[in-house]
């Protein structure tokens, strides 16, 4: 059996599938000040009576490191970056303390100058003045040779902690973007190693002692051990959870809108001809553009449990939650507590929720129902709205999905699949919206864990050879070794798909479902006067993300 949690801002959702037969759920309320009780309360209440030495392992998303962001709950950062010349130093300043120091590596990996050992003495110097304890260290071509990275590492590793290297998160070319990742995977290390750390003790308590794999932005899993180690991999892991788990009830091959709508935001996602879209080039978090591969996602602050208010007469929804609906005591209306009023949804006190509705109508001049109805009918226009401008945008370039290029794709959604505690009571009046099909599926209040529980491992590479130097790098990994003027991009392509299968079975995947691809390769000559001198190849490979089984018994509701 797998356990699927999603630890969400507003509900720990857990599912337990045996062979892909979910056989039991649970929802409770998240505590922000108390993670420990919310992650055992829910275990617990899943795994009453259940036998827990079937579990073979827990699958995990949490929204921690995208909160911890969002919100500037990170810890400071000490930045030591080697731009080389020519880069303006400005726009990578992104830490607390930001040092760029001397030293050049060049685009074929050649030291062309050595760092300063006394630059980096006067680095740690000021990094102590400021109490700064976790750091960051980037240099601009370290995917081709990393020497300078793992030096500066070494002399900080015994005062500092985390020491984050660029080359150890991505073996892509785009020096800013690592910069910023770098930084972020720093900032969230220690919130991120609390949350894993409650959760380790949720598991003693329950006595449980079983792999734990974390989900990626990519819809992929990393162990919890590696995710400890490189948390800006988590970065909105929730939305991805989101589309896993309606991929998992809605296994199609057309164009679909896929919401997931909760308490306190609703996730947009898209997919094409039944795949779920990828960002290509690394999501962007607050200021920060990253090289965190994500399937696309956008989150609006909408939810079951928004603030509603009136302004200049007219309703306004969100982006705010300022607690639970009124029914369950909470301080102001929500489009929860109208769909009380409408009996669409049932819970809490109604009387509570009439009141609270009634009191946006007397400032519209209608009645508590007619109010009610207007709160539901904005919250559908608002989501209509934001699909219709963000279909605009995919349509304008190139659509790219979990597995590929499509080349001259336009997404025309033909159904809409909804999941989410409102996903019931939200179709109807969605379904008038977009004058689509509105899918809901049985057990859509927990789909999120569901989507985390069946995600594959996942792992990426990049293989990087120059045949005229005679070497080959694969940075994720650290390997970088000789090579001679004969090596091949049909070599790469081998050598790389070797090197993928060890990467994903140390992160924990199983050999026998590790599937493959090549995403990206390219070969071209390096000219020297009027002579080749050699090939520079790289190739990028992947493990494709994906559902371990199949879903039995997802039928619609």
């Amino acid at each position: 059996m797998i356990v699927g949690l999603d630890m969400g801002g507003t509900h720990v959702d857990a599912c337990l599938i045996d062979r892909g037969n979910i056989v039991e759920q649970a929802k409770t309320p998240t505590d922000r000040s108390d993670l420990f009780g919310s992650i055992w309360e829910t275990l617990n209440s899943l795994l009453s009576g259940k036998d827990i030495s079937s579990i073979e392992h827990i699958n995990l998303s949490t929204t921690v490191s995208t909160n911890a962001i969002v919100e500037e709950k990170t810890a400071p950062v000490g930045m030591i970056i080697e731009s080389g010349p020519g880069m303006e130093h400005s726009f990578l300043s992104c830490g607390q303390e930001n040092i760029f120091i001397s030293g050049y590596i060049d685009h074929r990996g050649r030291e062309i100058k050595a760092i300063i050992p006394e630059e980096i003495g006067e680095s740690v110097s000021r990094f102590r003045r400021k109490d700064i304890k976790a750091c960051a260290v980037v240099t601009k071509f370290s995917i081709r040779n990393p020497m300078h990275e793992i030096k500066i590492r070494d002399m900080l590793k015994d005062e500092f902690y985390p020491v984050t290297m660029g080359h150890a998160l991505s073996g892509k070319l785009n020096f800013p973007r690592r910069v910023f990742t770098s930084y972020l995977n720093s900032a969230i290390y220690q919130v991120f190693g609390e949350f894993c750390e409650s959760f380790k003790q949720a598991l003693e308590k329950e006595k449980i002692s079983v792999p734990v794999n974390v989900l990626k932005a990519d819809g992929g899993t990393i162990s919890m051990n590696a995710a400890q180690q490189y948390p800006v991999f988590t970065i909105l892991s929730g939305p991805a959870a989101s589309l896993m788990g309606a991929c998992a009830f809605d296994p199609g091959d057309k164009d679909a809108v896929f919401l997931d709508i909760g308490g306190t935001t609703t996730d947009i996602s898209f997919a094409a001809d039944g795949i779920p879209l990828f960002e290509p080039y690394g999501i962007s978090i607050g200021h920060f553009k990253t090289l965190v591969r994500a399937i696309y996602s956008v989150s609006i602050g909408l939810g079951g449990d928004s603030a509603v208010s009136v302004e200049k007469g007219e309703i306004k929804i969100g982006p705010r939650r300022e607690g639970f609906p009124m029914a369950l005591g909470g301080p102001m209306p929500t489009p929860s507590d109208a769909m009380i009023v409408l009996g669409l949804l049932n819970f809490g006190q109604k009387d509570r929720a009439i009141s609270a509705v009634k009191n946006i109508g007397e400032q519209l001049g209608v009645d508590a129902k007619t109010a009610a109805q207007a709160i539901y009918e904005k919250m559908g226009e608002i989501i209509k709205q934001k699909v219709d401008n963000l279909l605009a945008d995919i349509n304008s370039r190139p659509v790219y999905t979990v597995k590929e290029l499509l080349y001259g794709k336009r997404l025309k959604p033909e159904y809409v699949s909804i999941i989410g505690g409102p996903a019931r009571a939200m179709a109807p009046v969605l379904e008038r919206k977009f004058n689509l099909p509105c899918r809901v599926p049985e057990n859509y209040e927990v789909a999120n864990a569901v989507g985390a529980a069946l995600a594959k491992i996942t792992a990426e590479i990049t293989l990087l050879a120059d045949t005229a130097a005679g070497v080959l790098s694969v940075p994720e990994i650290g390997m970088y070794e000789r090579i001679d003027r004969n090596f091949t991009l049909d070599m790469a392509r081998q050598k790389a798909l070797e090197l993928l299968k060890q990467r994903a079975s140390i992160l924990g995947a199983e050999g026998s479902k590790i599937e493959s691809e090549i995403t990206e390769e390219s070969s071209f000559n390096m000219v020297r006067g009027f002579y080749t001198s050699g090939k520079n190849i790289r190739i990028r490979a992947q493990v494709k993300p994906g559902l371990q089984y199949e879903l039995r018994g997802g039928n619609y509701a």
